[in-house]
C-alpha cells in the first residue's frame, strides 16, 4: 500500500551517497590553506536513484525509456545566507539533501572564509565548489529546474509577500534571483546601532536556528554595541542531540577557542558544522549578546557564553506588537531617550554598514589576522572580553 503522506524525512548522516568530488585545490583556497582535502558532493540516495532507475529502463531491451534524465524540480528562497552568501540554487541538494560530512565541511569553509565575506554574495569560492559539483556530476544526470521565489515585507501593511518567481535550469535563473534579492532583502543603514533587538517567532525552537539573529545583524551593529535576542520558543540549542551536546560543551566562545578545543576533541571535529555554527554565534568580543528565552534557564544560557535577561521583563521593556522594523526610541532606566534598531523577523534580510559591506576579497590571511574590520578575526593574540559575559566573546588586545 502506498504511503500516503508525500514527505520523505532526510536522514543526513545515513540516507546519503558521494556521487563525486570537488578538487582540494579549490577548498585550500576558500580556507586559505587551513584545509587541503577534496569536497564530497553528496546526495539522498532516493534522490541519485532515479538516475540509476532511469538508466536500467534505457539500457532494457523490453523497457520503454525514452532516453530522457529524470526531471528533478528545486524550490526554495532566494535571501543572504550566512554560510553561502546566498541561499538556495544548487545549495538545496548538496546541503538540504546532502550528507553530514559534504554540509560539515561546507560550513567550515565558510566560517573559515569569514562570514563577512559571503554574506550577500552570490559569487563566492564556496559556491563555486558546488557549482562545480553541480556542472560535473548533475548536469547530465537529471533534468533539473529550479523554482526560486524572492520574499520580503509589504511596506504598507508589513506582511511578507513575493517579489520575484525565477524558473531556469541554469545559474542565470540563481543570478537574477541574487540581484533582485540585494535589492529587497538587504538593508544598508546609514549609521551602526549601538542597540539591536531582535524578535524570533515560533519557528525558531533553537540557537541553531535562531542565531539568525546574530549572523544578520552582525555587519550593522556598533563596536562595543549590544544585541538583544527575544525568543520565547528556543528550548535548545542544537538540531540534533549530538549537536546540542557540543554546543553546551563549548560554547560561543569566539574563533580561537573554538579552534582549540576542536583540536583537543575528536568529537568536535568530526562534527564541522557545530565548529562553524560556534564560530558564527560567537561576537568575537565585538559586541554583546543578550539572549532572552522562553524555555532555557539562565544557567544554561550564560554556560554557553550569552548574557541573560528576563524574557517577561524584556517584552515589558520592548513591546513587540507595538514595535516596527527599524528605528525606535525608548526612555532608559536613566530617564534618557536612547535609539535602537528592531527586527521582527531576522530571515528576511541582511543589515550591515558600508563600511562592512566593501569588497576585500583581496585580504590575504596574514592581513586577516591583523585587521580590525568586520571579518573573523583567527589571530593568536586575542584576549577574553567582558563585553559578553567574559566568555563568549574575543577580541585583540590594544596595539
Amino acid at each position: 500500500k502506498k504511503d500516503p503522506n508525500p514527505f520523505i524525512v532526510h536522514n543526513w548522516r545515513e540516507d546519503v551517497v558521494t556521487i563525486g568530488h570537488a578538487p582540494a585545490e579549490m577548498v585550500s583556497e576558500a580556507t586559505y590553506g587551513m584545509v587541503n582535502e577534496p569536497w564530497p558532493a553528496q546526495l539522498n540516495k532516493l534522490v541519485w536513484e532515479k538516475r540509476i532507475k532511469r538508466n536500467d529502463v534505457n539500457n532494457n531491451e523490453n523497457g520503454n525509456g525514452n532516453g530522457l534524465p529524470p526531471l528533478v524540480i528545486s524550490v526554495g528562497q532566494v535571501v543572504p545566507h550566512e554560510v553561502l552568501g546566498m541561499a538556495n540554487f544548487n545549495k538545496n541538494l548538496f546541503v538540504g539533501v546532502g550528507g553530514v560530512e559534504a554540509i560539515n565541511l561546507s560550513h567550515f569553509i565558510g566560517a573559515v572564509h569569514g562570514m563577512e565575506k559571503l554574506m550577500g554574495r552570490g559569487q563566492n569560492p564556496l559556491r563555486s565548489i558546488l557549482n562545480y559539483a553541480s556542472k560535473e556530476y548533475l548536469q547530465d544526470q537529471f533534468d533539473l529546474w529550479y523554482i526560486l521565489t524572492v520574499m520580503g515585507s509589504n511596506i504598507a501593511t508589513g506582511e511578507v509577500e513575493m517579489k520575484g518567481l525565477y524558473i531556469g535550469n541554469d545559474v542565470r535563473c540563481y543570478n537574477m534571483a541574487c540581484d533582485l534579492s540585494l535589492q529587497v532583502n538587504f538593508n544598508l543603514l546609514p549609521k551602526p546601532p549601538k542597540k539591536m533587538v531582535v524578535y524570533l517567532s515560533e519557528e525558531y525552537h533553537s540557537t541553531w536556528l535562531g542565531n539568525k539573529s546574530i549572523y544578520r545583524t552582525r555587519m550593522a551593529i556598533d563596536d562595543g554595541g549590544e544585541l538583544i535576542v527575544m525568543a520565547p520558543h528556543v528550548e535548545t540549542f542544537g538540531e540534533d542531540e549530538r549537536i546540542d551536546a557540543l554546543i553546551r560543551q563549548v560554547g560561543y566562545v569566539g574563533t580561537p577557542a573554538i579552534m582549540e578545543a576542536m583540536k583537543e576533541d575528536k568529537e568536535l571535529e568530526s562534527n564541522l558544522s557545530a565548529v562553524a555554527h560556534l564560530i558564527h554565534g560567537s561576537s568575537e568580543g565585538r559586541f554583546s549578546i543578550t539572549y532572552c528565552p522562553g524555555r532555557l534557564t539562565r544557567e544554561e544560557i550564560e554556560s554557553v557564553g550569552f548574557q541573560y535577561a528576563s524574557l517577561e521583563a524584556m517584552k515589558r521593556r520592548y513591546d513587540v506588537d507595538g514595535l516596527e522594523d527599524g528605528w525606535n526610541t525608548e526612555v532608559n532606566e536613566d530617564g534618557v531617550e536612547e535609539e535602537f534598531y528592531y527586527i521582527s523577523n531576522p530571515a528576511l534580510g541582511l543589515w550591515a554598514v558600508s563600511s562592512r559591506f566593501e569588497d576585500d576579497s583581496e585580504v590575504s590571511t596574514s592581513s586577516r589576522e591583523n585587521n580590525d574590520g568586520a571579518s573573523t578575526a583567527i589571530a593568536s593574540n586575542q584576549e577574553a572580553s567582558a563585553q559578553s559575559g567574559g566568555v563568549g566573546g574575543w577580541k585583540r588586545p590594544p596595539t
